[in-house]
């Protein structure tokens, strides 16, 4: 068994073993790890949509099919999430970061024409790369979030690129590969 040594330039930051993590170092490595963007929508019980940007995004299970998505727990939207039986997501292409920057800041209403209506009754990006729509399945209480785990109940595909989040940008894919 081998122990890693924080030998880097942010190495002074670090606390010593077994007293945590500093929240601002922890934050900063994360910026580290490129993400797809999506952005994920409910209705609440009187049909008004809400949604937020997530990059906190995974696959959880082929069979059945789930994934799962990680909310805010300050978010506006958290309680419409939270009594939510559906939910969508939409995989972003680049030529959506204007949305993505509307759902990830606390403007009130954030829907606009560029938005229809599902069969569910779900707003929906209808040129996203793709759009999952979402059973909710399970709401996972973790630190200052709500973990979101859905099951697949449709699937569109669409065209174009990922938009990719890296060291808090909204980029390209072709910008992360020279």
């Amino acid at each position: 068994m081998s122990a890693m040594v924080d030998v880097g330039p942010n190495a002074d930051r670090s606390p010593q073993p077994g007293t945590g993590v500093e929240v601002g170092l922890f934050k900063e490595a994360m910026t580290r790890f490129p993400s797809g963007v999506t952005i994920v929508t409910t209705r609440d019980e009187e049909g008004r949509p809400h949604g937020f940007t997530a990059s906190a995004f995974s696959s959880v299970s082929a069979d059945p099919p789930m994934i799962l998505t990680c909310l805010d727990k300050t978010a506006r939207c958290h309680d419409a999430f939270l009594a939510a039986q559906r939910f969508s997501l939409a995989f972003l292409r680049p030529e959506h970061w204007d949305l993505a920057r509307r759902f990830a800041s606390k403007v009130e209403d954030k829907f606009d024409a560029t938005f229809t209506t599902d069969p569910y009754g779900l707003a929906r990006l209808p040129d996203a790369l793709a759009y999952l729509v979402c059973e909710m399945e399970q709401q996972v209480p973790a630190g200052d979030h709500t973990i979101l785990i859905g099951r697949v109940i449709s699937v569109t595909l669409g065209e174009g690129d990922p938009a990719v989040f890296y060291s808090r940008n909204l980029r390209h894919l072709r910008d992360l590969q020279r």
